[in-house]
Formats: C-alpha cells, structure tokens, sequence
C-alpha cells in the first residue's frame, strides 16, 4: 500500500492524476501506461509502475496472476528449459496418466519447497546475469572517460542520483557531493534531491546530460558528473517531505570513497530488473 501511495505522489509531479485509496487494478495500471506510453516520461512511469508491485514468484497454490489478471494461470516453456517446466510437465503426466514419469506423492508434498528453491536460484541467475552486463558495459566504456552523454534520472537518493544512459543502457552514480555548493535532502514523496537554499530540484525522469568520469570493469561501476542544470524551484509545490540530507560542497564526485560502486547494488527499490523489462517468462503465480 505505501508502494502504491509513493507511485500516486510521484505521479502528481508529472501531471498525471491517480487516486490514493483506489483500488489498484490490472486495467488501471494499463490504463495509466497507456496515456504515458508516446510521452517523454513513459520510460520512468514504466519503472516506477514496476516498482510498486511485488517481484513474481513461483507458488504450488493456483494464485493467478496480477498483470495478466488471470485467477487461475500455469507457465511453463515448450520444449522444456528449466526445472519449474520441468515439474509443470510431470505433474501433466501424473494427472492425464500418461506414463510412469509423473510426479510422486513425495514431490508433490515437498511443491511449495521446490517453488521456494526456483525462485532463489532464479533471482540468483538474474543477479549473476546483471553482474556480467555490468563489468562488460564499464569495460566498453573505459576507453572513453571524459566523454558526455545523454541520459535520464532513473533513481534518486540521499547520496545521489542514478543515470541510465540513452545510448548503452549504462547505469551511473552522480554522487551529491558533486551537484552544487549547497545541501540536498532527498524528498522521498516526489523522488527528488531539493537543494535547501535555492529549492533548485532534481526529479525522477528528467532528461540529462553527463560526463563520465571513472568506469571500473571489475566492479561494473561507474561515476558520472551531472553537466545539466538543475530544474527551478516550484512555487506550487508541496513542501517537501524530506528524508536525510547530502552535503554538495564542490569536492567533486567520488570523494571519499574506494571507486565506482556496483551499478544497482544501492538502487532504491531494490536490484535493477533485466535488460528489456519484467524478467523473460512470466512466473506461475504472482503476489501483489
């Protein structure tokens, strides 16, 4: 519920109304990204969307699924690839009777360990996979540091802010101590570092330029140097509902620190999905 009031306070700054208290609906969310979808914020109302719901997960109870707003839903892959596909089809043989290699008693009452076993290594795979992405892409990008490049803010915190680059993909830290010779404090409501003298903003979404200063092929990470203005104060602004401050003194990015850290090891909202959106195959039940 508080994911869904975070996604209706981030909403309101772009324009787009969503009522708090409302039940959140399949058909609404697909309404919402389809009146998003041509505008310059699809991208980041896609995130966001994706932020505010539960990660998919494998289950031996029938619980439906959430986006394809199904009650009752099975998935499985043909010819098989892994070893949720694997249980699908023998549980097929043992209630059509079409062999000896359906499943036991036994395994049927160890199911919802198995659903419990996929899911971890699932999510370890993808980990593994965001690891790999990451070191090859900082590698690419060692040869040119110094070079700017167009992007958009995709995560905001009190340390700093996250930047997806248009052309790679990339992802970077633009540390706050980098943006300014006054404090930041992050507004958790918009999603926001607002500076607190000049009320100067830096949105979720908003388009930018920037400078890569350091790309770290061992970690996969990657500093940037923010080399766009900030947006203006809003004078029709809530006042800001302000979480920890950053100091942005002009030491220059970095400071302080040991390197790069590992492009979505401090997201918000936790690990960066796959390359391409929600994960390849829908999971066999999702929680809302």
């Amino acid at each position: 519920q508080e994911k869904l009031f975070n996604l209706g306070d981030f909403l309101q700054t772009i324009g787009k109304p969503w009522t708090k208290g409302e039940p959140a609906t399949t058909k609404r969310f697909n309404k919402l990204l389809d009146e998003t979808r041509d505008g310059e914020h699809a991208e980041v109302v896609n995130e966001v969307v994706l932020r505010s719901q539960m990660q998919a997960i494998y289950s031996a109870e029938n619980i439906g699924h959430f986006g394809l707003n199904l009650d009752r839903y099975a998935h499985f892959t043909s010819p098989i690839r892994r070893y949720s596909d694997l249980i699908v089809h023998r549980g097929l043989i043992r209630a059509l009777g079409l062999g000896k290699d359906g499943l036991t008693d036994r395994e049927i009452a160890e199911l919802p360990a198995i659903a419990e076993h996929v899911v971890m290594t699932e999510r370890r795979s993808m980990a593994a996979e965001r690891d790999a992405m990451d070191r090859y892409i900082a590698a690419f990008l060692q040869d040119r540091v110094g070079g700017a490049f167009p992007g958009r803010i995709t995560g905001v915190t009190r340390f700093g802010l996250f930047v997806r680059l248009d052309e790679t993909g990339a992802d970077g830290l633009i540390p706050v101590s980098s943006l300014g010779g006054e404090y930041y404090s992050h507004d958790d409501r918009t999603h926001a570092l607002v500076g607190e003298r000049t009320g100067r903003r830096w949105p979720l979404g908003k388009r930018v330029e920037v400078k890569l200063l350091e790309a770290t092929p061992v970690t996969g990470g990657l500093i940037f140097e923010m080399l766009s203005e900030p947006d203006a104060r809003d004078p029709n602004a809530q006042a800001p509902r302000l979480g920890m401050r950053g100091r942005s003194d002009g030491r220059g990015p970095g400071s302080g620190g040991n390197g790069p850290p590992k492009r979505g090891s401090n997201r918000p909202g936790g690990p960066k999905p796959p390359r391409g959106g929600t994960p390849k195959g829908v999971r066999k039940g999702k929680r809302r």
